[in-house]
């Protein structure tokens, strides 16, 4: 009988001291719509929500949104994200090790409804199709594509002018010269999961 009542007890005091730090909540910044990669977050992109205080969770507080503000998303954030330090960049950009570059693309050359933010891999041949048209020789054609990394920075569907569309994307310093010495018509992007690339 007495054990069972300081079993009871002891359940009462665990239930009590785990409420008492589920409370234990402040107030931080959490993304309020989708900001792309590389794009400058604005007060309108965060939003305050109440989260549990955790020490081993490096969460923004509400307080320092004014820092926050003018600086870069350095991947791609989705609406409700909890925002931490390393989620954020400087204003300046792109970020140190990275480059921008923008591609003309004609249609089948990469997936349509691309946009802003998505992460692709970007598959560059050694085969062109060149000014001409036509395909290069049979041993370039059958070399496997090289397969880089990147992040969609924007998508201009107006184009160059001469049928492409133009695609800015943001990628590896080391890849930047990869990409710059493709053939013309040798690039192919593929959109992948928003986890992986």
């Amino acid at each position: 009988m007495v054990l069972g009542s300081l079993l009871v007890i002891v359940c009462v005091l665990a239930y009590a001291w785990g409420t008492v730090r589920l409370g234990d909540r402040i107030q931080v910044l959490a993304v309020a719509r989708p900001v792309a990669a590389g794009q400058s977050i604005t007060a309108a992109d965060l939003t305050q929500v109440s989260a549990a205080e955790d020490p081993e969770v490096l969460l923004i507080p509400v307080v320092q949104a004014d820092e926050v503000i003018g600086r870069t998303a350095v991947v791609p954030l989705v609406a409700g994200t909890l925002l931490t330090p390393s989620l954020i960049g400087d204003a300046a950009f792109p970020p140190a090790g990275k480059v921008t570059a923008s591609l003309a693309l004609k249609p089948g050359q990469y997936p349509q409804g691309l946009t802003r933010g998505a992460k692709v891999a970007v598959f560059v041949s050694a085969a062109g199709t060149g000014a001409d048209g036509r395909a290069a020789s049979a041993a370039k054609a059958t070399a496997a594509p090289t397969r880089l990394r990147a992040v969609v920075l924007g998508v201009d569907l107006s184009g160059d002018g001469q049928g492409s569309t133009v695609v800015t994307l943001l990628l590896d310093a080391s890849d930047g010269p990869r990409l710059a010495a493709a053939p013309e018509g040798a690039v192919v992007l593929m959109q992948t999961a928003p986890g992986g690339n």
